[in-house]
């Protein structure tokens, strides 16, 4: 994984060395918003260039590490630098590799990228991309339909590495122009006092009710994951505040690392920021993002309310009291902390849906107004020494995550590229719609098992790519809408989060709370039930996507399914008999795809 957070840096030389690379960084992704019409061959791989010494040196845990690290940097950058610097005359080359001296650059991106990613987050995700390079080159090879027919070796390297493919495609410019941006907005709000002004509303809002410390991890849990997009990053913050104030009132610790793991898990499903796939969603349906936030609003608030529900039939059960006054916030800390979320929040709302700019010029309006910010701390008061360490914070916050999602979003390139250069995609497709019968439903139950299996492997954005690029098409042929099938997708791809065996926000919950982590998965699925129904409600009720143009459909469709999963909620989790678990279970069912029955 990426290394050390900005707390535990050095203060050494190395110090200024990455704090100006991450300002640099920073500069780079801003000013490709105001600089007008960038070639993509020249944009693409500078931001490659300007991630590989997060992933390389800064990211590196042992003296081999960095020694090596140091060679594939230099290697990296320099290829991705003559990519850029040559873009002219590769342009007209139409992804046609000439002479060994470009075959040798197109093998160094190649190998740069998955050992970038194999350091990034893990060796799943990179040898998924090192079997699709496989399969590109020697797949001629394979009898039967599964085969290809062999692509010149010149031009299926040329089409990854120095064509608008491959690694320069449009994921990557989804990395560079909106990923990016949003990322850094996330981070300087997280360096400021935003988070603790989240902590801070829920506490107010919620802290005093029955199971009150949950209901708090809960709501600060869902503000701070929308901007974070990182179920990981959320537990680990949140749940520091959380878990030890559930724990204090004596709640049963699976219960307080499974509500700060599903919480943390809704986070990347609830606007306005979402997590990175969000922004892949706008280039892959040419949704504009207001479009796809609109559709993600209904489905992502039943989700928490479902886990509301759940909350508060554990606390029947378990009798758990709130929190004690003392420990609530004042009403005028509330209101001052969340100005640190609220003026950006406003400013970035405004740009897009008052004043129509594009999402990405809203987002560097709001990372100006919380930069701003970051001169006062939760009293209103400036102290330029504390004000430089938090904008310090932001900057090598911002730096080592925009790289690791940049890693992922490049090694997922090579994927999607194979699959559109051999057409395996396309008989993929053809393999979910003859498995299935041609009939919706069991396509959208191998659907959501691909996604489950595959985001056990890698993150979720990775998990969504791959699967939407495959499954998708047969959805759609099937009668989904696009939007309808790419949040189907986007929802199951972010079940491995709490499901086993690889549920990596309950593993760091079930650490922080020293409890046996399969006890913790179990309560969170039950609590965290929504995230398995919801995605097929959607399919059953469409109308709850169509808030932007038929709001009123959009609100009834939604309060039918609450109805639906307030029942599911409260039977698996407060009814205390099993027949009355299995009636208000079904019912539930049965309120919520009542009409997809035929």
């Amino acid at each position: 994984m990426l290394a050390p957070s900005a707390e535990e840096i050095d203060t050494g030389p190395l110090r200024w060395l990455r704090l100006g690379l991450a300002v640099g960084l920073i500069a780079f992704h801003l000013g490709l918003i105001f600089s007008g019409l960038v070639p993509n061959l020249v944009a693409r791989p500078l931001h490659m260039a300007l991630i590989l010494p997060w992933i390389f040196v800064f990211g590196a845990r042992t003296r081999r590490g960095l020694a090596t690290g140091l060679v594939w940097a230099a290697l990296g950058i320099g290829a991705a630098g003559w990519v850029a610097w040559q873009h002219d005359t590769l342009a007209d080359q139409y992804g046609f590799l000439e002479g060994p001296f470009q075959a040798g650059i197109a093998i160094i991106l190649l190998l740069t990228v998955l050992e970038a990613a194999r350091r990034a987050i893990g060796w799943p995700l990179p040898t998924v991309a090192a079997l699709a390079l496989a399969y590109g080159l020697w797949g001629q090879h394979i009898p039967g339909e599964f085969g290809h027919s062999g692509t010149p070796l010149a031009s299926f390297l040329g089409t990854l590495t120095i064509a608008e493919g491959g690694i320069w495609g449009s994921l990557t410019g989804v990395s560079v122009g909106i990923v990016a941006i949003f990322v850094i907005f996330g981070a300087v709000l997280n360096a400021g006092e935003a988070g603790q002004g989240f902590m801070n509303v829920a506490g107010f809002a919620a802290g005093h009710l029955r199971g009150g410390a949950a209901k708090v991890s809960l709501i600060s849990s869902a503000l701070f994951g929308s901007i974070s997009g990182s179920a990981s990053a959320n537990v680990a913050s949140t749940g520091a505040i959380t878990l030890p104030a559930m724990a204090r009132l004596g709640y049963p610790r699976r219960l307080a690392g499974a509500v700060e793991a599903v919480a943390s898990s809704g986070g990347q499903i609830m606007p306005p920021l979402m997590g990175a796939g969000a922004f892949v969603m706008v280039e892959l349906t040419g949704v504009p993002y207001t479009g796809i936030m609109a559709a993600a609003l209904i489905p992502a608030v039943l989700y928490f309310f479902t886990v509301w529900v759940g909350i508060d039939g554990y606390a029947r059960r378990h009798d758990l009291r709130g929190l004690d006054a003392e420990d609530r916030p004042r009403g005028r800390d509330v209101a001052i902390t969340s100005l640190f979320f609220l003026v950006p929040f406003t400013v970035l709302l405004r740009g897009m849906f008052a004043t129509g700019v594009t999402a990405q010029y809203a987002a560097a309006q709001a990372i100006l107004a919380a930069a701003l910010l970051l001169l006062f701390d939760r009293r209103l008061r400036v102290h330029l020494p504390a004000a430089a360490r938090r904008a310090e914070r932001a900057c090598l916050t911002a730096a080592r995550q925009v790289s690791m999602i940049a890693a992922i979003i490049l090694c997922a390139s090579i994927v999607i590229g194979v699959l559109a250069i051999t057409g395996l995609g396309v008989k993929l497709t053809s393999v979910i719609l003859s498995g299935s019968g041609g009939l919706l439903w069991p396509s959208l139950i191998l659907t959501a098992l691909a996604c489950l299996i595959l985001g056990m492997e890698v993150p979720t954005t990775a998990a969504y790519v791959i699967c939407v690029s495959v499954a998708g098409p047969a959805l759609i042929e099937l009668g989904l809408e696009p939007l309808q099938a790419h949040l189907f997708v986007f929802w199951f791809a972010l079940l491995s989060t709490i499901t086993p065996p690889v549920c990596g926000a309950v593993f760091i919950a079930a650490g922080m709370i020293e409890e046996n982590w399969l006890k913790v998965a179990a309560t969170a699925m039950a609590l965290g039930v929504g995230l398995y129904v919801i995605p097929l409600g959607m399919i059953a009720n469409p109308e709850v996507l169509d808030l932007a143009l038929a709001p009123g459909a959009a609100a009834l469709a939604g309060l039918r399914m609450a109805l639906g999963l307030g029942l599911i909620s409260f039977g698996l989790i407060g009814a205390r008999r099993l027949v009355l678990r299995i009636s208000l279970a079904l019912a539930g069912g049965f309120v919520i795809f009542a009409g997809a029955l035929p």
